[in-house]
């Protein structure tokens, strides 16, 4: 038998009763190379396969153009995300005069759907095979974005059927339905999108990149919302007198708004679906094996392969530790996002044009502290490079709590918020995809779980504040212009401490996955006479994620 680049073997021909199979050569570097398989005896019940690549050797780079396709992937959810947050309670309040608890309900509503829709989705998403010539992933974005492109134009138009007379339960309901598809929409792209990352790279590093490429993304979304927001709003014609303040007279620039972003995000979308190759699993496998499922692949050396199920990763310890970090940082990042234009306009006194234009310096100091993600982790690690966002944003909480910004101070504020907003969210994306490593089957309810935690927690935070807002029967009051100073310290200084806990908790106890999974190692087809079972349990074994 002869190997690539290998001596040639002559050994003595045996009986062809005891001849077998031939078995791989080792090669430099590790690598090895299958000769052409021979027939398999009968009764063995072994499938014969190519050995996968081994969870330690990350596969080839990623080329840049497909990279660049998939952060186009999630532009629309971003664009959408940005106006969801950021202007859906001024939008309510102060344009349509909608009442704090209608405001706030409107946006529990949303969040509990998306919360609901997330796990399942990704549940789902996990068992599908695919639609035609799109991937279970891409199948799902496609249709997320569908239900995007249909219902969020509605959110943020004036009831069509309402009057002035009309009652605020009745545009309640009116606008339930939208948001209720909208938030279906929403889910299954962002989950169908994130599960995409620990299948089309495997190395540490590569997956940092990968979600700094995202996140380099959403920021440009970001930019692009505040951008038009501020065109938008500088360059209104009619009523000049009543510029400085939100109104009614505001419906056709939020009109506009959404129709803008839908259409830029619908282009982004078609460049992620014709750009982006999603790897197909091979025929045959399931997510879920059964006794009935051959061993299609051959093992590498080493510690056999786990198969980790849906449930199983509701046993493991780590799980809950990256959920509540993940939790933290996106109560930051939402609350502060969603509470900034009341506390530009209500708590500073300020014209409407900084509700674009600070949001706007925050998403560029963002955008510009992404690129950094990838030399930093690579230099401190993931722990210390999460403490140095969180000691960021613990700044900005200091600095709006001790004392009142005026003048070009705000603009710093604004940095120190968008670069420890950016910092502690892409690397907490990048431990979810630690936590996931080589159990891609079940990513996507992985990240499905996470989100849940997200959404309910910002609706019902939202509610809270809501519900505590000292003027309840007008827009603002004297009392709330310190209402909303102590609402961005306590949404971003508040829950950084308890992000901070976390965080040293993970340094204590690392992120381990356990031994409460399926081992591919030792699967028989029940057709094999040697086996005894159709399936072994596996033996204890964990891996700790550095």
């Amino acid at each position: 038998m002869r190997g690539s680049g290998g001596p040639s073997l002559s050994l003595p021909s045996p009986p062809s009763s005891l001849r077998v199979p031939p078995r791989p050569l080792p090669f430099p570097g590790g690598a090895s190379r299958r000769a052409r398989p021979a027939a398999v005896p009968a009764g063995s019940g072994r499938a014969m396969a190519e050995p996968p690549l081994s969870p330690q050797s990350p596969g080839p780079a990623l080329p840049l153009r497909a990279r660049l396709s998939f952060a186009c992937g999630h532009f629309l959810n971003d664009a959408c995300s940005a106006l969801w947050f950021t202007y859906l309670l001024p939008f309510l309040h102060a344009v349509l005069g909608y009442g704090h608890a209608a405001a706030g309900g409107l946006l529990l509503a949303g969040q509990a759907a998306d919360g609901l829709c997330t796990p399942l989705l990704g549940f789902e998403a996990d068992r599908a095979h695919g639609c035609g010539r799109c991937g279970r992933r891409k199948g799902w974005h496609l249709a997320g974005t569908t239900c995007v492109l249909l219902s969020f134009p509605f959110v943020f138009s004036p009831c069509l059927a309402c009057r002035d007379s009309t009652p605020q339960w009745a545009a309640f309901i009116y606008y339930l339905p939208f948001i209720i598809i909208f938030q279906f929409g929403w889910a299954a792209t962002q989950v169908s999108h994130l599960a995409l990352i620990p299948e089309l790279v495997s190395s540490d590093h590569g997956k940092v990149e990968l979600t700094a490429f995202r996140y380099a993304f959403t920021v440009m979304a970001n930019i692009t919302v505040y951008g038009l927001t501020w065109l938008l709003l500088n360059f209104q014609k009619d009523q000049p007198d009543r510029m400085e303040h939100l109104g009614p007279q505001d419906i056709p620039v939020f009109r506009n708004l959404a129709l803008i972003v839908v259409g830029l995000g619908a282009v982004f979308s078609l460049i992620f679906h014709l750009g982006t190759k999603e790897k197909p699993y091979p025929p045959g496998v399931l997510p879920e094996p059964e006794e009935s499922t051959p061993l299609l692949h051959k093992e590498p050396p080493g510690p056999p392969r786990l198969l980790l199920l849906w449930k199983d990763w509701l046993l493991e310890p780590s799980f809950y530790q990256v959920a509540v970090l993940y939790m933290a940082t996106r109560l930051i990042v939402n609350l502060s996002q969603a509470y900034i234009a009341m506390y530009l306009t209500n708590s500073l006194l300020l014209s409407k044009k900084y509700i674009a234009t600070i949001p706007l310096v925050m998403y560029v100091s963002g955008f510009l502290s992404s690129f950094l993600m990838k030399p930093v982790n690579k230099w401190i690690g993931r722990n210390l490079t999460y403490f140095v966002g969180i000691l960021v944003v613990l700044a900005f909480a200091s600095w709006v709590a001790l004392a009142r910004p005026v003048g070009d101070e705000i603009y710093g504020l604004a940095v120190l918020l968008g670069a420890g907003s950016a910092t502690i969210l892409v690397t907490s994306l990048s431990m979810t995809a630690d936590l996931i490593g080589t159990n891609t089957h079940s990513s996507a309810f992985v990240y499905g779980a996470m989100s849940f935690t997200d959404k309910m927690a910002n609706g019902l935070a939202v509610m809270l504040i809501q519900n505590l807002h000292p003027c309840p029967t007008e827009l603002c009051c004297p009392a709330c212009v310190s209402f909303y100073r102590w609402v961005m310290v306590l949404v971003t200084g508040g829950i950084a401490v308890v992000a901070v806990a976390t965080l040293c908790s993970i340094m204590v106890w690392p992120i381990r996955i356990r031994c409460r999974a399926v081992s591919l190692r030792g699967l028989r087809s029940p057709r094999t006479p040697e086996s005894g079972t159709g399936s072994t349990e596996a033996e204890s074994h964990s891996s700790t994620v550095n």
